[in-house]
């Protein structure tokens, strides 16, 4: 049976710091490293978030059975191509990002034939408006959703993948695969595009009637959740956009359609069609997620 003595999790920000939080939470025994800048790394000192730290991917992952790649997605792919090469055979090597295309592809041209034994690709579906180690929390995957996106043929629940899995499920996350292509065409309707509205609702706001108007404040609890998460940072959300770009404009394209609809059907019945199909939303019970 595999044993993970050591984690590696390069980027410890809200979701590689929560993630090392989570692991220590549930009683991980064995060590977890930490790679980032060493300003990060200070501030996750403070929290006892690591039991070391290096500024060197390659560096923090010596010794580590499984390294988790836990920044933005184009660093994902990147730094797939600097350690790929370099890791033990041994080692498995997981993300956590956003979108899974371009990333398993990246994966596939490293690996090759054996990407199915040495790469899991990996999406909490977890997050919270601030980026950074501070807001990082043991139980920020608790009742979340831990997408994966496997290789054909590839038994994602035995080795060290599969241990690796059964300590996601600790954290509370509940594990759900599907193709990488299916994951991201979903993720566009149900975290992009949220993303994009929030931020132009917050943008168009903010040119209406100015950044120093409290409008958050007077629209109350309504507005709060529309414009919470438009404080997410770009860089972040740039590389999400990159990798993409086409399901996100297919959805947004199909919600303009839908929303000039409305505008345009604002004194008609159409109206309370649009209402009824929305209600429906609100009624259907959410599926659970399957291994």
């Amino acid at each position: 049976m595999a044993i993970i003595r050591q984690i590696t999790i390069i980027g410890c920000g809200l979701i590689g710091g929560s993630l090392a939080l989570a692991l220590k939470k549930r009683r991980f025994a064995g060590r977890i490293v930490g790679c980032d800048r060493p300003p990060v790394l200070e501030r996750a000192r403070k929290l006892r978030a690591f039991d070391e730290g290096h500024t060197h991917p390659v560096e923090a992952a010596q010794g580590s059975q499984v390294v988790v790649l836990a920044t933005p997605v184009g660093a994902i792919i990147e730094l797939i191509g600097r350690l790929g090469p370099v890791l033990p055979v041994p080692t498995l090597l997981t993300d956590m990002g956003s979108t899974k295309v371009e990333i398993l592809a990246a994966a596939q041209r490293v690996f090759g034939p054996s990407v199915g034994r040495r790469f899991l690709a990996g999406h909490p579906m977890a997050g919270k408006e601030h980026a950074g180690i501070e807001f990082a929390e043991a139980d920020l995957f608790q009742g979340a959703a831990w997408f994966l996106t496997p290789v054909s043929g590839q038994d994602v629940h035995g080795g060290l993948s599969g241990e690796f899995l059964k300590w996601v499920g600790k954290t509370g996350a509940t594990v759900a695969s599907m193709e990488a292509e299916a994951h991201d065409k979903l993720c566009a309707w149900i975290s992009h595009v949220p993303q994009m509205l929030s931020t132009a609702l917050a943008a168009a706001l903010v040119e209406e009637y100015g950044e120093g108007a409290p409008l958050v404040e007077a629209g109350g609890r309504a507005l709060k959740e529309m414009t919470r998460i438009a404080g997410s940072p770009y860089g972040m959300w740039r590389d999400i956009a990159l990798t993409n770009k086409k399901n996100i404009q297919d959805a947004l394209l199909k919600l303009e359609q839908r929303l000039a609809h409305m505008r345009e059907n604002l004194d008609t019945r159409e109206l309370e069609k649009e209402f009824g199909r929305a209600h429906r939303l609100k009624k259907t019970p959410p599926e659970k997620g399957g291994g």
